[in-house]
């Protein structure tokens, strides 16, 4: 059996994302169509495209990295993923990792589903795709490709 093209990867990947647009914004949830937050969208994408189930985290309160200083969710994207690519590498299929503000902890994660669109679990929305604007581009702190086959 061949690999699969990088690019057909990424399609991949976006195709599996896509499948959770409209589970509703569930904290610490990890279930399409039933619920899910933006690192249990990620978990879930990660499951479905490399059938490895990644670990649970523990409990998180929705405030969880701001008080901790620790980068726990940069360094779960590190371990399963390894070291990140500098954004202008990104390309669809990839995680992107989100800081709100400088000087605080990364907190937000989404899958990159086009150039300048991404697909994450917004607390007012769900599961959404959205365009990656100025905004948001400015706050990627992260790019991380899923593991190979």
């Amino acid at each position: 059996m061949s690999k699969i093209t990088e690019d057909a990867r990424g399609d991949l990947i976006v195709a599996a994302a896509r499948r959770w647009i409209g589970t509703p914004y569930r904290h610490q949830a990890s279930r399409i169509r039933v619920g899910a937050d933006c690192l249990g969208l990620v978990r879930g994408v990660f499951e479905d495209v490399t059938g490895r189930v990644p670990e649970h985290p523990a409990p998180y309160a929705a405030d969880w990295a701001e008080y901790s200083g620790e980068e726990r969710l940069l360094d779960a994207a590190r371990a399963h993923c390894g070291e990140p690519l500098d954004f202008t590498q990104a390309r669809p299929g990839d995680i992107l990792v989100f800081r709100w503000r400088d000087h605080s902890a990364a907190k937000h994660a989404g899958i990159l589903s086009a150039p300048r669109r991404f697909i994450h679990a917004y607390e007012q929305a769900g599961v959404i795709e959205s365009p990656l604007t100025p905004g948001w581009a400015r706050r990627v702190v992260g790019v991380f490709r899923f593991p190979g086959e």
